[in-house]
């Protein structure tokens, strides 16, 4: 008899056990849900992860180039178009023309995906390629 008590005695402490870490669970969940204030530390980081995704959006991220034979007469594709902008569409546009005896460069700026210049096929082809 002795031993039919202690049993259920110990049945009815795990269920208590459970009923208990069941109700912490759904307290955890409910603050969660409702908003509770969070930690000093995980508003910190959400601050850092903000400053660092706003520094990230100035950053020249998008990249496109285009190499191409300027001459009919050149081969291995030397000359080159590169378009660089960040998030916002800002950035620069570097062209190199390489010819036998010589080789030029140019430079344009990019604003909000476009270029105020007028610009060569490659040239905009390099930038079509950017904004994809």
């Amino acid at each position: 008899m002795l031993a039919v008590l202690s049993l259920v005695v110990a049945l009815l402490a795990l269920v208590l056990v459970a009923l208990l870490w069941r109700e912490r669970i759904e307290q955890r969940a409910r603050a969660t849900s409702a908003g509770a204030p969070l930690p000093e530390d995980v508003l910190g980081l959400r601050q850092e992860v903000a400053a660092l995704r706003a520094e990230g959006a100035q950053a020249l991220r998008h990249l496109a180039i285009v190499r191409y034979d300027a001459f009919g007469d050149m081969g291995g594709h030397l000359s080159w178009s590169l378009a660089l902008a960040d998030d916002a569409g800002d950035g620069v546009l570097l062209t190199s023309i390489h010819g036998r005896n010589d080789a030029r460069s140019y430079a344009k700026t990019i604003g909000a995906w476009r270029c105020d210049v007028q610009l060569s096929p490659e040239e905009e082809q390099a930038l079509a390629q950017l904004r994809r």
